[in-house]
């Protein structure tokens, strides 16, 4: 099964456990993930593309006047935002992967043969012993 098509059953159907670690690595997780993609990963992406600062970029609708704030589209931010989501959702996918690869060999491993009960142990031996002696 294809990763792609892995991550997209489980960003689609998803159980209750896969929800619940979601939820709690996400919370977990998320400031951190936040800062290394201000932080870390953005400024060096913005010297790529020209010294851009990615949390400022902005589209005016309105200038401030007076009291009133400016009106701004901050799609710097969104994009950041956006990021942050994908390294998330990225890590918890492959969480869940691994824990599934695990699932998967514990039920793919044969199971221990039952050993027969002492009584059942000596009623074979008594048989094997009549069927010596037929």
């Amino acid at each position: 099964m294809g990763m792609m098509k892995e991550f997209k059953e489980f960003a689609v159907k998803g159980n209750v456990m896969d929800m619940a670690v979601g939820i709690i690595i996400g919370a977990a997780f998320g400031k951190i993930v936040s800062s290394f993609v201000a932080d870390v990963i953005m400024p060096p992406i913005g010297v790529l593309v020209g010294g851009i600062d990615f949390s400022k970029l902005a589209f005016t609708i309105q200038e401030a006047t007076g009291d009133i704030p400016a009106v701004v589209i901050s799609y710097g931010k969104f994009i950041q935002t956006a990021v942050d989501f994908t390294i998330i959702a990225f890590t918890i996918f492959m969480i869940i992967k691994g824990i599934n690869s695990l699932k998967r060999k514990e039920e793919e491993a044969p199971a221990e043969p039952l050993k027969p009960s002492a009584q059942e142990a000596l009623l074979t031996e008594i048989r094997d012993l009549l069927k010596e002696r037929v």
